[in-house]
């Protein structure tokens, strides 16, 4: 089962091996960008009426850009290696294995050390 595409059409849509799956849309470079560099891509799993929830996998390589978060966003890191870094200067340094909550209106900054890979959920 780890070589299983996406299921995105099932009533409960999924991916096999999220930390390996290689099926990726190109989401393009990192808008805001400080540093530049930094490109996504993803799959996009689920996004409900009016965009919300929406769900995925996300991807993007090394870079550093603004950013501000508009709706609440679970993120949990499943490799990589990343700060963000809040505009009062909070830190958060995530690796393989972090679940991080930002909620609406987080603003400032990510910097990606090493390419990373989350699985993402926005309400």
């Amino acid at each position: 089962m780890a070589d299983a595409p996406a299921t995105l059409a099932s009533t409960a849509p999924h991916l096999y091996n999220a930390t390996a799956f290689g099926d990726l849309v190109d989401w393009g470079v990192q808008p805001d960008a400080i540093e530049p560099g930094s490109h996504s891509s993803g799959r996009l799993l689920y996004k409900g009426p009016n965009n919300q929830p929406e769900s995925g996998l996300w991807v993007c390589t090394p870079g550093r850009w603004r950013l501000s978060i508009p709706r609440d966003e679970l993120c949990h890191f499943v490799s990589g290696r990343a700060t963000y870094r809040r505009d009062d200067g909070e830190m958060i340094e995530v690796e393989a294995g972090t679940v991080v909550m930002f909620p609406a209106g987080w603003t400032g900054e990510c910097t990606v050390h090493e390419t990373m890979r989350n699985l993402y959920m926005l309400v």
